[in-house]
């Protein structure tokens, strides 16, 4: 009897172990949503990658070892995904700031006074009338112990002036808090270079302290290096130095300013009808206290304000260090009500301008907007920065024609009339995008030829000059502060 022979079995498949995969999944997607919800909070909030990086390190700082070193990775991941490599030129455009060729204020007729030592300056400036022309002789003057004081002035139809005949001719060297001390109107500065000489260097406050009558103050081709503010503007008796002008200047710093007071090259308080124009701005990091520092700012309840065609550069020959470099703003940080126009600060400005500027490579806001009502942002080119911000319920603004390598960020209530711009989403910064850099030929290295076309603005505007004078066409302009950046590079300017 034959025996049945076992039927065969198919081989036995082994068990998925769809169990780990899906829970893997799902963990990587509530990761994600948690990180895109994260920087959608983050865009709400209007905090940039470059802002929140070293905010994260800070707050690891001082913890065990892997919380540290979580931090300075964290923070460092941020700052590639928003900040490029720099490689700043050593020499700028030759259209930025103070130019060799002499500017001259001097009417015709005027009295011209020689001077060839620092007392013989001092005499001068003591004895000053209307009208007066002071010229040093080439050479180096070194001034201490006391500001120079200047409290005799001119005149509308004749200022005095105190110059140097050829740019370059003539250095300055102060050592001193503040140097001039300008308390009379109509006094008028060119062609001067003018250097902090302090030990230690941040002693030296302000080259030129403009306060109370001291109006119609104006600063012309004049190259100054090494203070905490270059120009500090404000009243004094109930009195404010109105009508100021600041134009064509170069205003720097070779090092760190290693002082908790306030470091804004151009730090304006109170004063009204400034115009601030064609200036070169670098370098003003603030190496103590809040280690927060501004180009240049308008606030204290004044009106009228207006920085135009100015080229700002947060780090140039200095870069890397901690802190926070804003560019320009309309309120600044806020005011003392003591310090107030209006000694009470209900707004910090009112119908101020920011208008056809290059701003770049600032570790935070490139233009800052703090209660101040009725402002116009008009046509600037802002790059490598954390863009444009509006705060508070008194900022109301109109931004319009802007180049913006950034967001432009309402918080705080205030209020945007938003026209035509070209920016960007700050979750993009997160992802390392940066479209409207990549219009620019190697913006890390400030070459800011097109990469193509340029993008253009719909239909006509009223647009005027552009950062380097070219008039810009009435029909579809381009956004920013440039048209033809070669013309930025053979200074040429009209006005």
């Amino acid at each position: 009897m034959q025996s049945r022979a076992a039927p065969e079995r198919s081989p036995r498949r082994p068990r998925r172990r769809t169990g780990p995969v899906i829970a893997l999944a799902a963990l990587a997607l509530l990761a994600g949503a948690m990180v895109l919800g994260a920087v959608l909070y983050l865009q709400a909030q209007g905090v940039a990658p470059r802002v929140l990086g070293p905010y994260i390190e800070q707050r690891a700082a001082g913890h065990n070892a892997a919380i540290v070193g979580t931090g300075r990775w964290l923070s460092a991941l941020l700052m590639r995904q928003d900040r490029p490599a720099i490689g700043l030129p050593a020499q700028l455009p030759a259209a930025f700031g103070a130019q060799q060729a002499a500017v001259s204020s001097v009417p015709r007729g005027a009295q011209e006074i020689m001077v060839r030592s620092p007392n013989e300056v001092r005499a001068a400036i003591a004895a000053a009338s209307a009208g007066q022309v002071i010229t040093l002789a080439p050479g180096t003057y070194r001034f201490d112990s006391t500001p120079l004081v200047l409290q005799r002035g001119g005149a509308p139809s004749a200022p005095v002036v105190l110059r140097a005949a050829l740019p370059g001719s003539v250095i300055l060297e102060l050592d001193l808090v503040e140097g001039f001390q300008v308390a009379a109107p109509y006094w008028t500065f060119e062609n001067l270079t003018i250097r902090g000489a302090c030990q230690p260097a941040a002693s030296c406050e302000h080259a030129f302290h403009v306060v109370g009558r001291g109006k119609h103050f104006a600063s012309l081709n004049n190259t100054i290096t090494d203070f905490n503010a270059h120009f500090k503007i404000n009243g004094a008796d109930g009195q404010f130095p109105d009508r100021g002008r600041i134009i064509g200047n170069t205003l720097a710093n070779s090092a760190v300013r290693s002082t908790a007071s306030p470091v804004t090259p151009i730090d304006m308080v109170g004063a009204s009808e400034w115009l601030v124009a064609h200036n070169l701005i670098t370098d003003f990091i603030k190496g103590g206290g809040d280690r927060i520092s501004y180009g240049a700012f308008a606030k204290g309840a004044g009106s009228d304000n207006r920085f135009s065609r100015n080229a700002l550069v947060c780090e140039h020959r200095l870069q890397g260090e901690p802190g926070q470099r804003v560019g320009l703003s309309l309120g600044g940080g806020g005011t003392g009500k003591a310090y107030c126009r209006d000694q009470r600060c209900v707004v910090e400005q009112e119908r101020g301008v920011i208008e056809s500027n290059l701003i770049s490579a600032c570790s935070d806001a490139g233009i800052y907007l703090n209660n101040a009502a009725g402002s116009q942002v008009l046509h600037n080119s802002v790059i490598d920065t954390a863009g444009v911000q509006l705060r508070f319920p008194a900022t109301s603004a109109i931004v319009e024609g802007n180049l913006v390598d950034g967001a432009i960020v309402v918080r705080n209530d205030a209020v945007l009339r938003r026209g035509d711009n070209l920016d960007m989403a700050i979750a993009q910064a997160y992802a390392g995008r940066h479209p409207v850099r990549d219009h620019y030929r190697a913006p890390q290295a400030l070459d800011l030829a097109w990469s193509g076309a340029p993008p253009r603005r719909t239909g006509s505007v009223t647009a005027g000059r552009d950062l380097c004078a070219s008039e810009r066409p009435a029909a579809r302009p381009a956004y920013g502060a440039i048209e033809d950046f070669s013309a930025c590079l053979n200074p040429r300017r009209t006005d």
